[in-house]
């Protein structure tokens, strides 16, 4: 990503307006980006909408079919500093590698998250053979306390999962509906997966302090009538008790939530910091081979290279 984000620029409230009594839902458009020779669905960060709670970036990768002589996915070595990786796996199987030496075979079902903190390298591709791809992956802004907090990585094979009606749930993060996810977090958040066999209506209880957005995934989504197409995002923002959503036969979305960060942040590249000072020391050290963000002499290709800085230091 070449872009930079700053919290400070955000152009619109944490809180829908109200009209006619009818708290409004914000419309997020995604925006095309290629990661790893795939093509995603980006609808985090944008200039309509930053931040949700700490996730601080989105990407629906998939989904995709790989024909011929491809080798689906595929990203070298690139650094981060600042943030968490979160990948949810839905279809496809994908090999994670990083600079502390692990290695792991995300699988449908199945969430990899990794804590950069001051730093740490890693690639990602898919396994020999795979045909298929399809993920959410996301970002998690770390809390300027926690900004340079040992580097790390998790994998969560099992979620709490149930059912509501026609919908099965997946908790990624946080507590949801009496369920508490294993996975780490470093600040109030809520991940879940919705996953509708026959289509209908589901209300879903909400914690006001919160700020959410819900992506549709596959298929529509309509959240009182209003209607939000694949891939576009339906911020909802904070103030809420609950929502009722409709899904229709087949369909997928995911709600990301949190209680708002509260600190300026900016994203620059792979780098998540909370000054640019920051921002340019760790571009500098990617740059001349620094030991902070170790090596990964397993993967066969070239490491990725950050666009020029836009400041002076």
């Amino acid at each position: 990503m070449s872009n930079l984000v700053n919290e400070a620029d955000l152009s619109s409230s944490l809180d829908c307006p109200i009209v006619d009594g009818k708290r409004q839902v914000q419309h997020v458009a995604p925006r095309t980006a290629d990661v790893g020779g795939i093509p995603v669905n980006r609808v985090l960060p944008s200039r309509h909408r930053r931040l949700i709670g700490a996730w601080c970036f989105l990407d629906h990768a998939g989904p995709a079919v790989f024909k011929g002589d491809s080798r689906g996915l595929r990203v070298g070595p690139h650094p981060h500093i600042g943030l968490q990786t979160f990948t949810w796996m839905i279809e496809g199987e994908v090999l994670h590698r990083d600079s502390l030496g692990n290695e792991q075979v995300i699988r449908p079902g199945q969430v990899n998250l990794m804590t950069a903190g001051r730093g740490i390298s890693h690639t990602e591709e898919s396994v020999p053979g795979e045909s298929h791809l399809h993920a959410a992956q996301l970002w998690i802004a770390l809390p300027e306390a926690h900004r340079r907090t040992d580097p790390r990585f998790d994998h969560y094979p099992t979620l709490p999962q149930w059912r509501e009606g026609d919908v099965e749930m997946t908790l990624l993060t946080g507590e949801f509906g009496g369920h508490r996810a294993p996975t780490l977090a470093f600040s109030p958040l809520v991940g879940l997966d919705l996953a509708a066999s026959s289509g209908g209506a589901l209300e879903l209880p909400l914690r006001e302090e919160f700020e959410y957005g819900l992506l549709p995934l596959e298929g529509e989504l309509a959240i009182a009538g209003e209607r939000f197409a694949t891939n576009e995002l339906a911020y909802l923002g904070r103030g809420r008790r609950d929502v009722t959503i409709e899904l229709p036969a087949g369909g997928r979305a995911i709600l990301v939530g949190g209680e708002p960060l509260g600190e300026e942040i900016l994203i620059w590249w792979n780098f998540v910091g909370h000054s640019k000072a920051e921002i340019i020391e760790a571009q500098r050290d990617w740059e001349a081979g620094s030991e902070r963000f170790g090596s990964i002499p397993q993967f066969d290709g070239k490491r990725l290279e950050p666009p020029p800085l836009p400041w002076q230091a």
